[in-house]
């Protein structure tokens, strides 16, 4: 990597994809390695960066990565996502341009390919404030990312054929700290050192398949700082359940008496508990960790209370969301309410999962490159599923799932999980406000408990078991952007669809053209190039 100065600063990668052999659990097990490490090399970038990662797939399948919470302002060419981008083909590379505009905090990386994430290619990705911006702590004395996650011993290859085959995944066989699990045996090489008296930045982010999980570590307070792009109220906890696709930075001061502590994570809301410890070393410290491990929560209401405690931090300096001019999101009219209610169901006796009573089909050629052509309708129809899903939904069709959107709405988005398991979902391309979670189904009555002041902007959002989660999303990012579970088994089977928000006046103003690089394969292959769009 290296850095060239000249306007906002540009940062280069090379990346180089290569299959390797992985062990977390104690089982070889045929991983994804970048630059033959796993997790992946972490992402150190600054406000307004623009990031520039050739990434050389030698594997011996189709790859792609995407930048999970990265807003691609303008740009969804660079989303990595198979709406968006056709996968890298084995033996060749593609080189991603992306700036990290206007955003903080801690995010991550992972495959959308097959089931590659399930293996590896994932890692860190974190945003810091520019040097004139000030932070809402003081500065810490280092700065760790823990990639935490549930893991698979069958290999991504199996794993596919157990989707395609029409089941799920089932559990998981156990849980990770950064690729590993400490043993307790004393020989444990520990994953971070600190100096007594000192505080440490841990930036945690769950890169798993489907598992829920709860972090703490031995003897230690965790102070809440950061949340999924947005500073937050900084509370103090003992653990906190972080949900698939979501990050959290927390702050850990080195308060304790010297010797080794566990940093511990465990698998919620699953009959079996499955826990990973690691070990944090103090600096010229004396002894081993504890046998007393902290116990993790029981039951998903406290995860729930938990959520509610969660505040956007409005005194902090930072770049923001800023909808329709005013940073008062509870005071703009809602233009467009949509409700999204998962289910599970069979198509011809193989297990699908829908929204709205439709099971997302990828494309073979990506939809924002159709639309770009103007042949959209050669692949798929917009708005095929409606706002509001009906009562029942017994019959499932197979269908691209794409929403015609107006730019620079303000909408509403209610999560409906009509399902016994948790959820988890994602939107690409935005930072959304988390108004409410709660339990039941929704009703317009409900918006009376929704949180209009401080509500956390972040882009995942976890939905308990027959209850339903609000968002609030401010409209004015032009582009394809994907709306997914991040729970990977639903997301491979369908739960997914994609939000299309074309500019008014093809204007380079609200999006980007189509890069020269771009790969035009399938519908579009050997069609002339759509004429550019104005300044």
């Amino acid at each position: 990597m290296f850095m060239v100065e000249c306007g906002d600063p540009y940062i280069f990668f090379e990346w180089h994809v290569t299959y390797g052999t992985v062990s977390p659990l104690g089982v070889p097990v045929k991983g994804i390695l970048i630059n033959n490490e796993f997790p992946g090399p972490n992402i150190n970038s600054t406000t307004n960066n623009n990031v520039v990662v050739n990434v050389f797939n030698n594997l011996d399948e189709p790859f792609l990565i995407t930048w999970h919470g990265i807003q691609q302002r303008k740009n969804s060419w660079q989303d990595g996502v198979l709406g968006t981008n056709f996968p890298i083909p084995p033996g060749t590379n593609y080189t991603y341009h992306f700036q990290v505009k206007d955003q903080i905090g801690s995010y991550m990386y992972y495959p959308v390919t097959s089931m590659h994430k399930a293996v590896g290619g994932f890692g860190g990705l974190r945003i810091n404030s520019r040097a004139m911006i000030p932070v809402p702590y003081d500065p810490p004395a280092d700065d760790y990312t823990l990639m935490i996650g549930d893991w698979f011993n069958k290999g991504h290859t199996e794993l596919k054929k157990i989707l395609d085959s029409g089941r799920n995944l089932g559990r998981a066989d156990g849980v990770h700290i950064n690729g590993k699990v400490a043993k307790g045996d004393g020989k444990d090489e520990p994953l971070f050192t600190v100096e007594a008296g000192k505080t440490y930045r841990y930036r945690i982010c769950n890169a798993g398949l489907k598992t829920s999980l709860n972090f703490r570590f031995q003897g230690h307070t965790m102070k809440l700082v950061e949340m999924e792009g947005s500073h937050t109220v900084q509370n103090d906890y003992e653990s906190l359940d972080v949900h698939v696709g979501q990050c959290y930075t927390v702050l850990v001061t080195a308060d304790k008496e010297p010797r080794d502590y566990y940093v511990v994570v465990s698998s919620r809301f699953t009959k079996r508990e499955s826990t990973a410890m690691g070990i944090i070393r103090y600096l010229n410290g004396k002894g081993g960790p504890s046998s007393d491990i902290p116990k993790p929560p029981i039951g998903w209401a406290w995860s729930l209370n938990q959520f509610r405690t969660f505040r956007w931090n409005l005194t902090a300096s930072a770049a923001r969301p800023n909808p329709q001019g005013s940073y008062k999101y509870g005071g703009i009219n809602i233009t467009r309410t949509i409700t999204l209610a998962n289910t599970a169901e069979k198509v011809d006796g193989k297990l699908r999962y829908a929204i709205n009573g439709v099971s997302f089909v990828e494309p073979t050629t990506p939809l924002k490159l159709v639309e770009y052509y103007g042949v959209a309708d050669k692949v798929f129809k917009y708005n095929n599923i409606p706002d509001e899903p009906p009562a029942e939904i017994s019959k499932v069709a197979l269908e691209s799932i794409v929403l015609n959107m107006t730019h620079k709405s303000f909408v509403e988005i209610i999560f409906e999980n009509r399902e016994t398991a948790l959820q988890s979902w994602h939107v690409d391309g935005y930072a959304f406000f988390a108004v409410a979670v709660e339990i039941g189904k929704w009703s317009p009555e409900k918006r009376m408990n929704y949180n209009l002041l401080d509500a956390v902007s972040r882009h995942t959002i976890q939905v308990f078991p027959h209850s339903w989660a609000a968002i609030l999303i401010s409209l004015d990012n032009c582009g394809m952007w994907n709306i997914r579970s991040e729970i990977w088994d639903r997301h491979y089977l369908g739960q997914q669809l994609y939000i299309s928000l074309l500019s008014p006046n093809r204007s380079v103003r609200d999006e980007y053209n189509l890069p020269d690089d771009v790969m035009t394969c399938g519908v579009v292959e050997g069609m002339p190039r759509p004429p550019p769009f104005s300044s």
